[in-house]
């Protein structure tokens, strides 16, 4: 294969003077968004056989051109591009754009989500996932508190059509992808995705890519980790400007060797995002050299590759890239067949990649017209003017996530609402509040005085919409577990070495050597999460966490606080209550109630991390009480995992008396 460089083309004039407006023909914005998808697909299957793969060191660049090597053989097979998590995800959206207008809402995306994804999801996107199992919608699903991925590199490889389809609307695009980074990430981890937006929406009208880096940095607040990692990658670049192999030693000393302990993997998001900045930067708008640069910077190369192939594509239009990499299999005279087959997702439709576009540039249509843009021109030469300053209002909508944890005496603070406008109506329309606490904009503070549920509705409204939903909140009587004389448990001390022998996808800080973690009131950070991990086995086994009292108790209610899972295991198949009646004996409580309720299966995608589950059960006099239930063993890609021990994950067992 020999090296491709982009062309130059000749354009046509794509700027008016009116202040804050940009003008775009038809024509071009069609080459543009064909550019975004097809330099995604380029990238996606040029990075696939390289992800992971360059971790210590980066790639040979003496074997450059890579091409596309065993992904030839699955284009062939598929008889056109395949889908991939860099793509797939896009294209859902691109329908929920078409379902419900061009700014579809959290509730229907995560519908979307619940229906399309039923596998291939990893880190901070199948922890999404098993959120929205359990009733939570973004953006508590990416939240640091329950989803512990929130660092992870997913929100840049599955958000770029916010910003394809937002033409040179810069602050619109950085503001919606930001929105939607939230669905699964949280803090500086949105970041990249925020500022790969604003790339994109740029590029529709400029060509310098230090120009492009740099410009989008104004999305970004100054003192953020990402906006200084790019401008510590600017600086490297303009270091070693012949030797990007020195900027990437540099790079990943400080962002994976030095990173912290609790964020360190391969898939960071700040790592992976200053990857890709760098590839832009040494690649110098070559298509062909950024995508080995992409591949060669290593980690989740994959990622890289098809964000910035993307990136080109809008940036020179789909016309100049290279055709060899369009169509790679002899006989294919459009690019990739003209076929995008879907392998990926349930019930997603296989189609045209010409009709994605044409459906693509649709929505751009409607995005630049609800904000402010105007349509001139005549059929076959119409000219889209953008409201370049235009910016994102976020859908109305109450975000579902945990209901207030409420003691007797304990004070609390809780917000209902999480997004940044906070010009929302709020009225308490039905119901109390419990005795001691206030309701505010959103807010409940004070102190509960007794113990009880009550049932509320709220309205909220934008002076346009109001919206009503009800709630049920609990006030509970005081957590006897830390008074407890005795922790029952069948594995009382993490095994590391079976521990450091998987695939394990945490910082290691995070996981707990003992099981006396599990009444310390702690829910996150290192040392919360405690792993029954024992001998390697490939069996399932019981796991059971409880405690024993000197002095009798009457309990009606236990909290179950899980722990974070991994893709082989961590959660049960079964799952009972026992306490012991006088005769010290081992017996299942009367009939529980779970809320919210158990999953409904054991598959891992299912599965929630750092939720709580309520069991309440008519009161029981005891001295001792436990959770007991057979966990689940999960069969898993990767050799490390092989037989390894089933166990479940646990970071709280709270008991309330009646």
């Amino acid at each position: 294969m020999k090296r491709s460089t982009i062309l130059f083309l000749a354009m046509i004039p794509l700027f008016v003077c009116a202040q804050n407006t940009k003008t775009i023909s038809k024509e071009e914005l069609h080459d543009k968004i064909a550019g975004a998808w097809l330099g995604q697909m380029i990238g996606n299957f040029y990075g696939l056989p390289f992800e992971n793969k360059f971790i210590d060191q980066p790639g040979d660049d003496d074997k450059w051109p890579y091409g596309y090597t065993k992904n030839l053989d699955k284009l062939a097979r598929t008889g056109g591009a395949f889908s991939d998590d860099d793509t797939d995800f896009e294209y859902i959206y691109l329908l929920q754009m078409e379902k419900y207008g061009c700014e579809p809402t959290y509730a229907q995306l995560r519908e979307a989500w619940m229906y399309h994804v039923r596998d291939r999801v990893w880190l901070a996107n199948r922890a999404a996932l098993g959120l929205m199992y359990h009733g939570f919608t973004p953006p508590f699903t990416g939240m640091k508190s329950l989803n512990p991925h929130w660092y992870q590199i997913d929100p840049q490889l599955i958000n770029e059509i916010w910003s394809y389809t937002a033409p040179g609307m810069i602050t619109y695009a950085a503001q919606k992808s930001d929105w939607a980074a939230r669905i699964t990430s949280d803090d500086w981890a949105a970041d990249p995705t925020v500022h790969y937006g604003a790339m994109y929406a740029n590029a529709f009208f400029e060509k310098d890519i230090e120009k492009l880096v740099l410009n989008a940095l104004q999305q970004l607040p100054a003192e953020s980790r990402y906006a200084q990692t790019v401008k510590e990658m600017v600086a490297l670049y303009k270091k070693y400007p012949n030797d990007w192999k020195k900027s990437r030693q540099e790079m990943a000393k400080k962002y994976y060797l030095n990173e912290n302990p609790m964020t360190k993997t391969i898939w960071n998001a700040n790592l992976n995002g200053a990857c890709g900045v760098l590839s832009l930067l040494y690649g110098k708008g070559n298509f062909q050299l950024t995508m080995d640069l992409a591949c060669a910077m290593g980690f989740d190369a994959d990622n890289q590759t098809a964000t910035v192939g993307g990136l080109l594509g809008i940036m020179y239009g789909a016309k100049a890239l290279p055709k060899d990499l369009l169509c790679p299999i002899e006989g294919w005279t459009e690019p990739f067949n003209d076929k995008y087959i879907n392998v990926t997702r349930y019930d997603m439709p296989d189609a045209h990649i010409s009709d994605m576009i044409n459906r693509t540039v649709k929505q751009a249509e409607d995005v630049i017209l609800k904000n402010g843009g105007k349509k001139t021109g005549k059929k076959g030469k119409e000219y889209l003017a953008i409201n370049t300053k235009a910016s994102f209002n976020v859908p109305l909508e109450f975000y579902i996530g945990p209901n207030p944890v409420m003691m007797v005496g304990k004070p609390v603070e809780y917000t209902f609402y999480t997004a940044a406008n906070q010009n929302y109506n709020w009225e308490l329309k039905s119901g109390q509040m419990p005795e001691g606490i206030v309701f505010e904009k959103g807010k409940i503070s004070g102190t509960p005085r007794k113990a009880g549920k009550y049932n509320i509705e709220l309205s909220l409204d934008n002076r346009k919409t109001t919206l009503l939903k009800s709630f049920e909140l609990l006030v509970r009587t005081n957590n006897i577990a830390p008074k407890a004389d005795t922790i029952f448990t069948n594995v009382r001390v993490l095994n590391t070495e079976v521990l450091d022998s998987t695939w394990y996808t945490f910082g290691k800080p995070m996981y707990a050597k003992s099981v006396d973690v599990i009444n310390d009131g702690i829910l996150l950070g290192e040392g919360s999460v405690f792993y029954s991990l024992a001998a390697k086995s490939n069996l399932p086994k019981v796991d059971y966490f409880g405690y024993g009292w000197k002095e009798e108790k009457e309990i009606n209610m236990i909290a179950l606080h899980l722990g974070s899972m991994e893709e082989f295991g961590g959660w049960w198949s079964s799952f009972n209550i026992q306490y012991q009646d006088k005769n010290g004996k081992w017996v299942a409580v009367p009939k529980f109630k779970s809320t919210p309720e158990l999953p409904e299966t054991d598959i891992v995608f299912f599965q929630p991390h750092f939720v709580e589950y309520i069991f309440e059960f008519k009161p029981v006099k005891t001295k001792a009480i436990r959770i007991i239930g057979d966990t689940k063993v999960q069969a898993h890609w990767h050799k490390y995992t092989k037989n390894v021990s089933a166990f479940s994950s646990i970071t709280e067992l709270s008991v309330f008396e009646k």
